[in-house]
């Protein structure tokens, strides 16, 4: 087994970490590649599980050190090398079915939870491009060795793999709040979080307003709104995703309500006190002092008079209850295109992942 170090250089402050396949055939070469801090002017690879005095000097001198893994070296006639490292949602998988002194193989077939992932083949090695947390599961492989007679099968233990979630669903908030004035400063924030591991991946934002985009992808997760109006109520929701796009999510969807200024309520309010004055006749007769001779009359004047000074307080109110609905009604209906083409979308990403799988 070939113990050979490559260093290479990566951002100052950086982990150091050791890469190679987690499970060796007796006989068999492997190199592991020691990637670390560009500050690192050597590198070595160590076995064991105990610190000595010497690592710890060298971390006193600003070394660092890799995670260690388990290393497996098996006798069987035939393995299946996956991932030593975690995987993550996107990354590309690969699994090498590998025989005793790279034996020949042929009918090599692998599975999934005891699933065959295709027909038998002469290809001693699987990949999947992007994985998915669906990916997850125990795979193992089998195959016939060629020889001058007829070959027997032989299978490999399984190998677990499983795929972490690369970032969280995002969730979009609203400051200072989603209820605003109009006029109001707003900000949308797309929040979400990367593991420690992949805290350097760069996510994309997008913003999205009932049925429409407000804003395409961008590497800020907020969203300003200088001034707040009527016409930004709505159903918004944000989506984040990686730059090459093998990763996307959606948010739960925010209802924004933008209300109108505290003076539009007044004409309702102050309009129904002529209407109350007018009703007795007898006693308050101020807004019809022309016509005071003749009390009669000076009931029904105001009563024909008002429509044309001043709209119903009443019907006004009735008219603006109304309006309201409508808005509602059309941001529900906004709300219900968007799910429906979610899930055409889902229906369609499940349909060609189906479909890939067994070509």
């Amino acid at each position: 087994m070939d113990l050979g170090a490559v260093l290479a250089a990566q951002a100052p402050f950086s982990p150091a970490v050791l890469w190679a396949a987690q499970v060796l055939l007796v006989a068999s070469s492997e190199t592991l590649q020691c990637e670390g801090p560009a500050s690192t002017r050597d590198s070595s690879c160590h076995t064991g599980a105990s610190e000595d005095s010497r690592e710890k000097d060298a971390k006193v001198k600003g070394y660092t050190f890799s995670a260690p893994f388990h290393l497996i070296v098996s006798y069987d006639w035939l393995i299946l090398q996956g991932p030593a490292m975690p995987v993550f949602e996107g990354d590309p998988l690969v699994l090498h079915c590998q025989a005793w002194q790279d034996w020949p193989l042929t009918q090599v077939t692998f599975y999934q939870d005891g699933s065959p992932l295709g027909p038998p083949g002469p290809h001693w090695e699987f990949s999947i491009a992007a994985v998915r947390e669906a990916d997850s599961g125990q795979y193992h492989c089998s195959a016939v060795f060629r020889s001058l007679g007829p070959g027997n099968p032989e299978t490999a233990a399984s190998v677990a793999v499983t795929v972490q979630e690369l970032f969280s669903v995002p969730v979009l908030r609203a400051t200072p709040s989603a209820e605003a004035q109009e006029g109001d400063a707003v900000t949308l924030i797309c929040q979400t979080k990367l593991p420690p591991q992949r805290s350097a991946t760069h996510l994309l934002f997008s913003f999205h307003k009932d049925s429409q985009t407000v804003r395409g992808r961008a590497l800020s997760p907020e969203l300003q709104i200088p001034t707040a109006s009527a016409a930004h109520t709505g159903s918004y929701w944000c989506e984040a995703t990686t730059e090459g796009s093998q990763v996307w999510k959606q948010s739960p969807r925010l209802e924004v309500r933008v209300q109108g200024p505290p003076s539009s309520a007044a004409p309702p309010a102050l309009s129904p006190a002529p209407q109350e004055s007018a009703a007795p006749g007898t006693m308050a007769t101020d807004p019809s002092e022309p016509p005071r001779a003749s009390p009669p009359l000076s009931s029904e004047g105001p009563g024909q008079s008002c429509p044309l000074q001043a709209p119903d307080p009443h019907l006004h109110h009735q008219m603006g209850l109304l309006l309201k609905q409508m808005q509602d009604m059309t941001a529900l209906l906004g709300h219900l295109v968007m799910e429906l083409r979610d899930l055409s979308g889902r229906l369609k990403l499940e349909t060609s992942k189906g479909r890939a799988k067994y070509e």
